[in-house]
């Protein structure tokens, strides 16, 4: 059976992520984020949904170190971060193997290193073959692998996904979350998701987490206990079915 939503976890010192009573208001006065304390241990895939505009790409912006939080203190160690954007922001001047060796280059890897580095990271995303090819060349979710494969190079022990998926269609969309659950799987990083989709918060997730309306707060939890590595028709499980019904639920009563 789903669970019932839970009370937020505390944080914890072992997490990879914290958040303790963060909040983000900006100069215009938007207030953003209502306090919002939550943790991420090892190992776990937390995914946050909520309307537009509630704060959830602030959220991972604050975290990320691009934008201060107002208040609050946020534990995350930047060295072992990784950021996968809206868009892929590669560089269209570049191969996709120099693409994925980009932030190897920016930390004077030595170039033979991280050659190889990267040839593994692009296998892993399953675009060996592709090395020589620039953006132009490659479809969404081609261009969406590249960086994901960019920021695999450099390990990182956490992840910040900033809904990389929803300009995509629905079958690529699909596809490439059954490749970022078998990664997850294989590489054990800790992951923050940001979606609108309860379906793919569902699937991808070990915890969803619900955020309010503007300043957005989070006002409800779901344990997903579906073992990995997830199978696709997962999506068509009975059980799936009711617990995506009820995080839909709890969305709807946090944008009420």
């Amino acid at each position: 059976m789903s669970e019932a939503p839970t009370t937020p976890t505390a944080a914890t010192t072992s997490a990879v992520l914290s958040f303790r009573n963060v909040s983000k208001t900006f100069p215009d006065g938007t207030a953003a984020l209502s306090p919002v304390s939550f943790d991420i241990q090892p190992g776990e895939f937390v995914t946050v949904v909520g309307p537009s505009g509630c704060g959830k790409s602030t959220l991972l912006k604050v975290a990320s170190g691009l934008i201060p939080a107002t208040s609050g203190e946020i534990d995350v160690d930047a060295e072992d971060l990784g950021y996968v954007f809206q868009d892929a922001t590669l560089l269209p001047w570049r191969t996709v193997q120099k693409n994925v060796e980009l932030f190897l280059e920016l930390h004077k890897v030595d170039k033979a290193k991280r050659s190889t580095i990267a040839a593994e990271a692009i296998e892993l995303v399953g675009l060996k073959g592709f090395e020589r090819h620039h953006p132009k060349r490659l479809s969404g979710g081609m261009k969406m692998r590249v960086s994901l494969a960019r920021s695999l190079t450099m390990k990182p022990k956490v992840f910040l996904f900033d809904e990389p998926f929803g300009a995509l269609d629905e079958i690529t969309r699909e596809r490439l979350n059954d490749e970022i659950s078998q990664l997850f799987v294989r590489e054990k990083f800790g992951a923050l998701f940001i979606t609108h989709s309860v379906y793919e918060a569902v699937f991808l997730s070990t915890r969803v987490l619900v955020m309010s309306s503007r300043p957005g707060r989070i006002t409800a939890e779901f344990k997903v206990p579906f073992a990995y590595p997830r199978s696709p028709d997962l999506r068509f499980d009975p059980e799936f079915a009711r617990l995506t019904g009820e995080v839909s639920h709890a969305l709807r009563d946090a944008h009420s």
